[in-house]
């Protein structure tokens, strides 16, 4: 048995947990510690919180999730002032080994380690994913993130992408206007504008001036919290386009990666559409690619429902680094 810390720096929280990775490679998180990034001047200075709070001492493994571009040098968060120097982290953190990867990738390893009951079925063949080929994984939080995974039997490589910022491509009438608005506040609209958290916002506000209603600007939070419960027709119309459009891009990602393995929907808001998807439009726009419907159709679609994958991903990435 081996215990490591292991680390979701994002730009809001950073979770901590000990994780125990078994010598049949078995992983288990302990309960994590969330701390807000805005009350840390630093990561070291959220690092002392979490090992006080852990009675003083913590294993000398480290793995973590990073919000953010992962390189040799100089870390920085895309939405956070923390930043970390690898070549620091033996010294400041006492680490003998150390594993650091971006926080989508951390995911996709965790989709290729999860047991099959963190999984709930959305669409296509109700089958577990592939064990051998390639495997999408998308993410729709306060950006759309974009990995895959290619395994064969217990092996396993996983690749980070910058797929979100693939053009969007609207498919009727109703998603040119949504792309229209868009286009007045960017030259370039990714797929990113339209799936995300965020971008309820502009779907909501498009679909109010089609209706000729007059509504104001709302924080995102607003609109979802609306939506998802039913009390604004408005907002649910919004939550329906929104998940058309997630099926339309996560097919293409498919199609872009050859995710003939599967797709995986993960992230905060693809769990709390955990009920809506398999409900709304999203299967028909998966699968409506045109001369490839067929190969859609054999395509099974999940959504990961591990309550951590941020921290077991990065656990994972530290077993497949240092234990395997």
């Amino acid at each position: 048995m081996t215990d490591i810390v292991s680390v979701d720096i994002g730009g809001t929280h950073a979770r901590f947990c000990i994780a125990s990775i078994g010598d049949d490679g078995t992983i288990t998180l302990d309960q994590p510690e969330t701390l807000h990034t805005a009350d840390h001047a630093s990561f070291q200075t959220a690092w002392e919180d979490f090992r006080e709070r852990k009675g003083g001492t913590l294993p000398p493994r480290v793995a973590m999730a990073i919000a953010g571009p992962v390189n040799r040098d100089v870390i920085r968060f895309t939405n956070n002032p923390w930043i970390i120097r690898p070549a620091l982290i033996h010294e400041k953190l006492g680490a003998a080994d150390f594993t650091i990867v971006n926080d989508f990738a951390a995911v996709a390893h965790a989709v290729a380690r999860a047991p099959q009951d963190q999984f709930a079925h959305i669409t296509g063949p109700d089958q577990p994913l592939a064990s051998d080929g390639t495997i999408s994984v998308i993410g729709p939080g306060t950006g759309l993130g974009v990995a895959h995974l290619w395994r064969s039997g217990a092996d396993y490589r996983v690749t980070a992408t910058e797929g979100g910022h693939i053009d969007f491509a609207p498919r009727d009438a109703i998603e040119d206007a949504i792309l229209a608005r868009l286009r007045k506040r960017h030259n370039r609209v990714s797929a990113e504008r339209v799936v995300a958290g965020p971008a309820i916002c502009e779907i909501y506000q498009t679909l109010a001036v089609m209706e000729g209603r007059q509504v104001g600007e709302e924080e995102d939070v607003a609109i979802w919290t609306r939506a998802l419960s039913g009390e604004d027709a408005l907002a649910s119309a919004a939550l329906d386009r929104f998940c058309m459009a997630l099926g339309g891009v996560a097919g293409d990602i498919a199609l872009a990666q050859g995710g003939f393995g599967g797709v995986v929907i993960a992230g905060g808001l693809g769990y709390r559409l955990r009920d809506h998807l398999p409900q709304s439009g999203f299967a028909e726009r998966f699968g409506a690619k045109g001369r490839f419907e067929s190969l859609m159709a054999s395509i099974p679609v999940k959504l990961i429902i591990h309550p951590q994958p941020g921290l077991f991903g990065a656990a994972a990435a530290f077993a497949k680094e240092h234990l395997a």
